[in-house]
């Protein structure tokens, strides 16, 4: 367990880990029992990180039931989708003081790294640069709580646990994407980029033959 903050962000720290490395799976009871006797605390802080990752969406605490790993359900990640896209389009509008040139050939290149990437098939590089990529925009706004919030639920999408090998049509599809992005930024249109990354880039009809092939191929494969 991490030995930096307090105990009751240590437990929160530990049980993230368990959660991305998927021994906490998704769909499975904890045993708080053995939770406690495995972190060697009292109940008061794992009760406390757990509500934390409920507020976060990671677990579920049904009272007289016990607490479930919430599993990533299509409907849970449609509404995912909906407040990332709402947030990020939010984002570029608040932060558009600080989306200059630089910031946008910032994007520009982090894009084209991308691509080498999935050239190369190398998809924790690709995954790197593409949080990189949003994170110009999100970092340029002055809004804390929003950065917080997409990056928790980005989190939530993709890290827990982090799904091996990609959907390659998806990811050139995304850079493609980021194009656009980029044009409307560089031709200082911030109205029609944030409305891009809302209603295209985070659009889950838009977006959601990817999701089902990203997400649930092998379930609905072995469903017939």
């Amino acid at each position: 367990m991490p030995r930096s903050g307090s105990l009751r962000q240590q437990v929160y720290e530990f049980l993230k880990g368990e959660l991305g490395g998927g021994r906490l799976a998704p769909g499975s009871w904890l045993d708080m029992g053995a939770l406690e006797a495995r972190l060697g605390t009292s109940r008061t802080p794992l009760r406390e990180a757990l509500l934390q990752l409920e507020w976060e969406g990671f677990v579920t605490i049904r009272p007289r039931r016990g607490i479930l790993v919430s599993p990533l359900t299509l409907d849970a990640i449609r509404h995912l989708y909906e407040i990332i896209g709402a947030l990020e389009s939010a984002a570029i509008l608040s932060g558009a003081p600080r989306l200059g040139g630089r910031a946008v050939a910032r994007m520009r290149s982090l894009n084209e790294a991308m691509k080498t990437a999935l050239a190369a098939d190398d998809f924790g590089r690709y995954y790197d640069r593409n949080l990189r990529f949003h994170d110009v925009y999100l970092d340029a706004t002055d809004n804390d709580s929003l950065q917080r919030t997409v990056r928790v639920l980005k989190e939530r999408l993709y890290d827990f646990p982090r799904r091996q090998g990609f959907v390659k049509e998806w990811e050139v599809t995304s850079t493609s994407e980021h194009v656009a992005i980029v044009e409307h930024l560089e031709r200082g249109d911030l109205q029609a980029a944030a409305e891009y990354v809302r209603d295209v880039h985070w659009s889950f009809a838009v977006q959601e033959r990817f999701i089902h092939r990203y997400y649930f191929a092998s379930r609905e494969s072995a469903g017939g």
